[in-house]
């Protein structure tokens, strides 16, 4: 019924039948209201509009960027930009993140009424956010030149190449070097921003090697301290260990003589021994 009065015209009408849903246990979902609210900007009836984002709490729906997007909308199409930027920023401080798309509607319409300070406070903060292409930084860039803050547009150049020298395509550098000549302002400035870049690296990866090499002989100073100690236990550890080897030498030669005096008594006891003979040959005699 609600989309059959928009059909209609029936504005009214279907907003009324859209509150009566709750009342039957058919609470309308986001997609239900943003519907609506479409249709009710298309027609100007942005106070209406907001009146049913209003609502949308007490009925269990929240807002999603698609919401905002056509309250925002709205609202630069009647020249309500400062409620415009409201809704965008509501969106999201609520943790919603708007697409490119909406950051670029957003930053265009501040732009065209001349709000070119909120305009760069929003690309600020956005940013860090968004994948912004060449034709993004492109625009923001421009509106800077064109309002005397070339500076700001250096500024910006100088964060691209130190955060990510690859978003700093060669086509944005010639952007912004052309758009320095018209200013009357050297487009040198440009190069001098990428090669103190590069320099600032080189001297930091200097500093780094030279921490390195230091700890490295900070390591080695203190491994060298604890030598000496070492060597010195070493030593006397060669010293027992000598005494030791020289008793267990003691030992073994007191064995061997030992042993040698052990061999002699089995000689002597061998020789005691009668032979077989010998008892034979006895034997006779006595008999």
């Amino acid at each position: 019924m609600v989309e059959g009065f928009c059909a209609q015209g029936r504005f009214n009408d279907a907003i009324q039948v859209f509150r009566k849903m709750g009342e039957k246990r058919c609470s309308p979902d986001t997609p239900s209201y943003n519907n609506l609210i479409e249709q009710l900007c298309k027609e100007d009836m942005l106070a209406e509009s907001e009146q049913l984002y209003g609502d949308m709490g007490d009925s269990g729906a929240s807002p999603d960027e698609y919401t905002y997007g056509l309250l925002m909308d709205a609202c630069f199409k009647v020249g309500r930009a400062d409620d415009a930027a409201g809704y965008f920023k509501k969106m999201v401080d609520s943790g919603l993140r708007p697409n490119l798309a909406v950051y670029n509607r957003l930053v265009d319409g501040l732009v065209k009424v001349g709000k070119i300070d909120e305009a760069k406070s929003f690309f600020d903060m956005m940013v860090m956010k968004l994948k912004m292409d060449d034709d993004t930084y492109k625009f923001m860039m421009k509106a800077l030149f064109e309002n005397g803050k070339s500076d700001d547009v250096l500024k910006i150049a100088s964060n691209l190449v130190r955060e990510d020298g690859g978003d700093f395509s060669e086509e944005l550098k010639q952007f912004v070097k052309e758009e320095l000549r018209k200013v009357g302002r050297e487009e040198e400035e440009v190069d001098r921003i990428i090669e103190d870049w590069e320099k600032e690296k080189a001297e930091a990866l200097a500093k780094e090697a030279a921490a390195a090499e230091a700890a490295k002989a900070s390591a080695k100073a203190a491994v060298a301290s604890l030598l000496p100690s070492k060597l010195f236990g070493s030593k006397e550890n060669g010293t027992e260990s000598n005494s030791t080897d020289e008793k267990v030498k003691d030992g073994e030669e007191e064995g061997v003589e030992q042993g040698s005096e052990g061999v002699g008594s089995k000689e002597n006891e061998t020789i005691s021994v009668t032979s077989p003979d010998e008892v034979v040959k006895d034997g006779k005699e006595k008999w």
